[in-house]
């Protein structure tokens, strides 16, 4: 039996964002019920408007500042589990604190005032996992970027963003797996955390030009729809794994829903990419996009020659979530697609 079903209800943290706007859609769209947080009345426009044919389905609340103490205590009443994807992104100086008390604060909610919550589901990341290598390696469920929280904790304030992003999510998941153990007998709920790689796909929150993507997608756009902004060199470089946007939101309603999710960690991911991957990709749909710029080229093939240097194992997400990754081609289709309805 599933441990959450339709007409049950769920709360989206964070439902203006990208990734949160596709779950809250896919969860509609299966027949759930759907509370969203966004941090202010302009944020939760959009949403309102574009979730408007599901009526009193889905709702917005108000949290303004995750990092308070008792943010989240009325947000949790009355659903039955949680999908936790609020949380900075390359957008703030202070992202690792915003973070850990965001996602320690909706799991004290839910301990204090969630009394029908079944399931809390966190969005990490696959950055949680990743350390320096200098050799092809593939990460597991089983790794931690410690690594990431030295360097942080060495250069503070002063530490890159990629360091402070990727340690942000490396010690939220730390923080909230910490608080399930120390409350193991306390909560009526159990967690799984998800850990996808980079993500793509349509937009479908609200945006008004390239420049007002977040950060990943405005990465795909920038390298493989941008002729102006691409340099060759860059686009074989051995990278890092991707997955649809719709596939992680594929993986939220399934691990809200099957039993032998309960306390997993579990990367999502498609696979491995290099820019000039997805470029050559692009160049290879039929027909070919309309958009308002060339298509790139860069250097043909060079991408699929290199290894790849971080890649993940997803076997778990296929065996547990039974997950069918979408394939480049149709990922690339989508959202050049998305593009070019937009006049970009």
């Amino acid at each position: 039996m599933p441990v959450i079903q339709p007409p049950g209800k769920v709360l989206v943290s964070g439902a203006n964002g990208y990734i949160a706007m596709w779950v809250i859609r896919n969860l509609l769209e299966h027949g759930y019920s759907v509370r969203g947080t966004v941090c202010s009345e302009r944020e939760g426009e959009h949403a309102k408007k574009y979730f408007a044919d599901y009526g009193a389905k889905f709702d917005i609340v108000l949290v303004e500042d995750i990092t308070k103490m008792g943010a989240f205590d009325e947000a949790v009443k009355g659903v039955d589990a949680v999908a936790h994807i609020a949380s900075p992104v390359y957008s703030c100086a202070d992202m690792v604190e915003i973070a850990v008390k965001g996602t320690l604060g909706i799991l004290r909610s839910a301990l204090q005032f969630g009394q029908s919550i079944k399931r809390i589901v966190y969005t990490s990341s696959a950055a949680a996992m990743l350390r320096e290598v200098n050799q092809p390696t593939i990460f597991t469920e089983k790794d931690w970027n410690f690594q990431v929280v030295e360097l942080f904790m060495k250069h503070g304030e002063h530490a890159s963003d990629m360091t402070k992003y990727r340690a942000s999510k490396t010690l939220a998941e730390q923080g909230a797996w910490t608080f399930v153990k120390e409350h193991q007998h306390e909560i009526s709920w159990d967690l799984t955390v998800l850990n996808p790689a980079y993500v793509f796909g349509p937009a479908i929150q609200e945006v008004t030009d390239p420049t007002s993507l977040n950060f990943s997608a405005r990465m795909f756009y920038d390298h493989v729809a941008d002729s102006s902004k691409v340099a060759k060199q860059s686009l074989s470089i051995p990278t890092f794994t991707w997955v649809d946007v719709r596939d992680v939101a594929e993986a939220q309603r399934r691990a809200l829903e099957i039993p032998e999710a309960r306390s997993e960690r579990i990367i999502i991911s498609a696979g491995p990419w290099r820019w000039q991957d997805f470029i050559d990709t692009a160049n290879s749909l039929d027909p070919l996009p309309l958009l308002s710029k060339p298509l790139p080229k860069g250097n043909p093939g060079v991408g699929s020659q290199l290894p790849c240097m971080n890649n993940f194992d997803n076997t778990k997400s296929q065996r547990i979530l039974d997950i069918k990754y979408r394939s480049m081609a149709e990922m690339t289709r989508d959202t050049f697609a998305d593009y070019e309805a937009r006049g970009w």
